[in-house]
């Protein structure tokens, strides 16, 4: 989860919160767990670039012979030692930095789960995988439905529906770098897994994910669309399923 800002740990207050939405979310299992665990042995190092507050890293760490959990937020990694420690894991090392910058070892399998979404060069991103990388890359992103809240929200601001280097963007851009990726879709069908304690909250997530800051000409256009997209559950406005989650995967050459 590499979108926080370090010096002013926008994910400090909620990490916690953000872990249990993780865990509730792999209650019942999915096939993209199943494919990268099935990739991994007592021999295996993996590197885990944004692992937030563990979930992937634990996991892994389980078979793997070490992982290494990169994340930019102090908040995330806190929680994530404590998550690795309840384990009794001794094989996860804990590194603060951003990707594309952060200087690691080689890994045999480099790893991102939804943590690519705030980068400015995605090839770059990319490049960087493969340099510390001695055999396959794993990238999983978000792939949103067509009039999810978010892709209106887009098309409305942008012109076009993709809010990020997401699944559909992050595919053709990895054509163009030569990489023809194999991809597996998750078998869960679509999920939303974002949930916000107020309207406000959610009309100013909204407003940074597609860059706007201050007010704006959309600002009546995106309060409007929330109000009538998104419903009230148990004390939280819960989004409408959005997307689904595709896994992309390349072997090194070297």
């Amino acid at each position: 989860m590499q979108d926080a800002e370090p010096a002013g740990d926008a994910w400090r207050e909620r990490a916690r919160g953000f872990h249990r939405r993780v865990q509730e979310r792999w209650s019942r299992p999915d096939s993209s767990r199943a494919f990268v665990l099935s990739q991994v042995d007592g021999d295996t190092t993996v590197l885990d670039i944004g692992a937030g507050t563990g979930s992937w890293a634990v996991l892994l760490a389980k078979k793997a012979r070490h992982v290494t959990a990169l994340d930019s937020s102090p908040g995330m990694l806190e929680v994530l030692r404590d998550n690795a420690e309840a384990e009794g894991l001794d094989n996860v090392a804990v590194v603060q930095g951003a990707w594309p910058d952060a200087e690691v070892a080689m890994h045999d399998l480099s790893f991102c789960s939804h943590a690519m979404y705030g980068v400015a060069d995605l090839p770059h991103f990319v490049r960087r995988m493969m340099d510390v990388t001695r055999r396959r890359c794993v990238l999983l992103m978000r792939a949103p439905l067509k009039d999810s809240v978010m892709a209106q929200a887009a098309l409305r601001v942008w012109g076009q529906p993709h809010d990020s280097p997401n699944f559909v963007i992050a595919y053709n851009v990895l054509i163009q770098m030569g990489i023809y990726a194999h991809v597996l879709m998750e078998d869960t069908g679509a999920w939303g897994a974002w949930k916000n304690a107020s309207i406000e909250e959610a009309f100013t997530e909204t407003k940074a994910k597609l860059g706007l800051f201050g007010p704006s000409e959309h600002d009546a256009y995106l309060r409007g669309l929330l109000e009538e997209h998104l419903t009230y559950q148990d004390g939280q406005w819960v989004w409408p399923p959005s997307m689904r989650s595709a896994l992309v995967y390349w072997d090194v050459e070297r």
